[in-house]
């Protein structure tokens, strides 16, 4: 229910502005208002519909040893408003085109005690509102460093929200939904063991942070084109309901070392009264600059299988040996350690992998631990932890290499840094060329653990700037990056496109650490997927762990046919097969749809969807033109019911689906699928029942007279 005080406070806030500016959309659904109170500190609010959704916030700096800072005594010097439209094309994307079509005020405010200038520019689009600020060459504002941003979003309601705990080092949390009033009584339990973590406060929370307002309004609060800046937390004030922009200190515990002229990252508001309005907002894209890569024709979507799983259940290992409790690169003596009998990156090992890939027509196989330095790479903030060059002795690189690509198949690099960032950016230009030197296309790069420099953070601006220098450096040598605990992207993919996947969230691995909520890959979508695709490697079979290790007792808390369908729902251009191969031979049925399932589309249209509850799309493959259909379910079982509209018209198609069986559930009967085909067209009408944790995927195909044979018209 949306506070009373709503109305009173706009008014008061025109009233008492000393100046007041209106920008609408360009359907003129949203409404922003920017003021200067009485005391020249600018404000803006925010419609949606005649409906409040950002009450009369507050703008500024805090700045470092600066005692008038960037808050007040303020004045309009000058305000410029313009409209744009345009349509580009992604390298990779949902769709093929993406229309970039804003409205836009630009307000120079001079605050005159200081003689200094700041411009506000807001953005904003039918389905949200983007600002940041923008310091331009000045004679008294030349460098500073930012104490506390202090942008605010005031809420209008006691909103539920789906939210992960505010924190410096890691997104890996499972997602809590609560009224935001409850927030504070539930931090404590939320948060859950990380091996990097640090909280900041108990109303401290994520973005990408989604809201729902108890009169059916979605609300999505983020940030785009975070780039040489910290990233932005939430802090919210539970008695006013006022959420305060929280950025992620440095060593020093300062926020932002700035030189004019220079822009902040953008704040994003998403709206709308339909959730699927929220999924395919491409606000957070158009935000960003355009693609800076001339030559894009090496940046490729990637279907991938690995070794990797094996380790993360504990079957396998990355060390090579256990006879060893301490190691120093070029010094320890390898050839003399006895194998431990576990480690995962043999040659023999890897072999079955590119014959697994080969033979169902993968693109890749990751292999990780094939380096030396595995037996201490953690917990000792080590510094010289990795090379990036140097095989373990049972791995033979030429053979391996030679192997794949006589089938067919690339190996993916990998590259743990341990968080020893002065390490790997000593090493990045070597380790790029010994990609290139040795077919490697695509690197998957891990930060786990505390950062080196110590006292850094995960989120901290010197690390924005590495991961940023990292994927910048990967394009001069055309390698595509996929950043594991890194920070969480905000559309920087647009600019560079070799970005194609990110962790940054609560992935698959979790699984085999105790288990996720069943729901919370409707949550995803809604959250972390907003600023980009996540590599969150789907594709599990076995969901009883102590089958592949016995001293593992954690359970996938998902159906088999989830996992099928978040191919489709959880959008990205690189996609992993991550379960064992001998699992996968098990269920052959299952695991064509792996096979056929598209990695980059033209059309992408979401049917349905409510956080937390369900996600269904349907997307149509570039280039071919099939489509395939995704739909995955949360704690609860549920029916969808869905028209298949998206379809061409007066075409019949057969439609393969992958559903949960009627005794599925993801915790006592997960493996239980069915497999039907029938004729449907774009009148048909469907009906699925979906498990509780489960899901249905539908692949579509051109009807023949020959292939239709037999089959049930839907």
């Amino acid at each position: 229910m949306y506070r009373f005080l709503s109305i009173i406070g706009i008014f008061l806030a025109m009233v008492t502005a000393s100046s007041a500016q209106e920008l609408s959309s360009p359907n003129g659904n949203l409404k922003l208002q920017f003021a200067l109170q009485a005391n020249g500190e600018p404000t803006y609010s925010l419609t949606y519909k005649g409906k409040t959704i950002i009450m009369p916030s507050r703008l500024g700096f805090e700045l470092k040893n600066d005692k008038q800072s960037l808050l007040s005594g303020f004045e309009v010097a000058g305000s410029q408003v313009s409209a744009f439209d345009e349509t580009w094309e992604p390298v990779w994307g949902e769709v093929k085109s993406i229309r970039n079509h804003y409205k836009e005020l630009a307000v120079t405010l001079n605050q005159k005690e200081s003689d200094r200038q700041m411009v506000i520019r807001f953005r904003l689009y039918n389905d949200g509102l983007g600002f940041r600020y923008e310091f331009p060459t000045q004679k008294n504002l030349t460098y500073f460093v930012i104490k506390d941003e202090k942008t605010q979003f005031a809420m209008a309601g006691d909103h539920t929200a789906f939210w992960i705990p505010g924190d410096y080092d890691t997104q890996e949390y499972d997602f809590t939904t609560s009224r935001l009033s409850e927030i504070r009584g539930l931090m404590a339990r939320s948060i859950t063991d990380n091996v990097s973590q640090t909280s900041f406060s108990p109303t401290g929370v994520q973005t990408s942070l989604m809201l729902k307002s108890a009169d059916g309004l979605y609300i999505n609060l983020h940030e785009a084109a975070l780039l040489d800046y910290p990233a932005m937390h939430l802090n919210l004030d539970d008695k006013k309901l006022v959420f305060e922009s929280w950025l992620t200190p440095d060593a020093r515990g300062d926020k932002g070392y700035m030189q004019a002229p220079r822009s902040t990252p953008w704040r994003t508001v998403l709206v709308s009264d339909k959730a699927i309005d929220i999924l395919a907002s491409k606000v957070t894209y158009n935000l960003n600059e355009p693609n800076k890569i001339k030559d894009v024709s090496w940046v490729k979507p990637v279907k991938y299988i690995g070794v990797w799983w094996e380790m993360i259940t504990g079957k396998s290992s990355w060390a090579y040996t256990d006879d060893f409790p301490t190691v120093q690169l070029g010094v320890t003596d390898y050839s003399k350690a006895k194998p431990n009998g576990k480690h995962g990156a043999t040659t023999a090992n890897v072999k079955k992998y590119i014959d697994f890939a080969a033979l169902h027509g993968f693109d890749a196989v990751l292999v990780e631990g094939w380096n030396v330095g595995w037996e201490d790479w953690f917990g000792h903030t080590k510094d010289y932890v990795f090379d990036f060059l140097t095989p373990y002795p049972d791995f033979n690189l030429p053979e391996l290499r030679d192997y794949a690509k006589a089938k067919g198949v690339k190996l993916m690099m990998h590259h743990e840094t341990s968080s020893s960032v002065r390490n790997y950016e000593r090493h990045l230009d070597k380790a790029y060329q010994f990609m290139k030197d040795n077919g490697y296309d695509a690197v998957k790069s891990g930060y786990v653990g505390d950062i080196l420099p110590r006292g850094e953070n995960h989120y901290s601006q010197w690390l924005i700037n590495h991961y940023q220098y990292a994927l910048e450096k990967a394009a001069d040598y055309k390698i595509m990056v996929n950043a594991h605990e890194a920070v969480r992207p905000t559309g920087i993919a647009r600019t560079y496109p070799n970005l194609i996947g990110n962790e940054s969230a609560r992935g698959t691995e979790y699984q085999s650490f105790g288990g996720s909520k069943p729901n919370h890959v409707t949550i995803l979508p809604f959250t972390r997927l907003i600023g980009g695709p996540m590599d969150y490697t789907p594709g599990i079979f076995e969901m009883d762990l102590s089958k592949l290790n016995p001293d593992n007792k954690s359970h996938v808390n998902s159906t088999l046919a989830n996992q099928l369908a978040l191919y489709v729902t959880l959008y990205s251009p690189l996609q992993m097969a991550a379960d064992l191969p001998e699992n996968y031979n098990r269920f052959l049925d299952a695991f064509q749809f792996i096979k056929d399932v598209a990695l980059d589309w033209d059309d992408s249209r979401y049917l349905e969807a409510e956080p937390g509850e369900y996600v269904t799309v349907a997307r149509k493959a570039k280039g071919t033109g099939q489509w395939f259909l995704g739909s995955v379910g949360g704690t609860n079982a549920r029916t969808s019911t869905l028209k298949f509209d998206f379809l061409d018209k007066g075409k019949t198609y057969i439609a393969t689906i992958y559903s949960d069986a009627k005794d599925a559930h993801y915790k006592t009967n997960p493996q239980a699928y069915t497999i039907q085909k029938v004729l449907v067209s774009s009148k048909s009408k469907f009906s699925q029942h979906v498990a509780p944790g489960g899901g249905f995927a539908i692949s579509f195909e051109d009807a023949t007279k020959t292939s239709s044979k037999g089959l049930k018209k839907l």
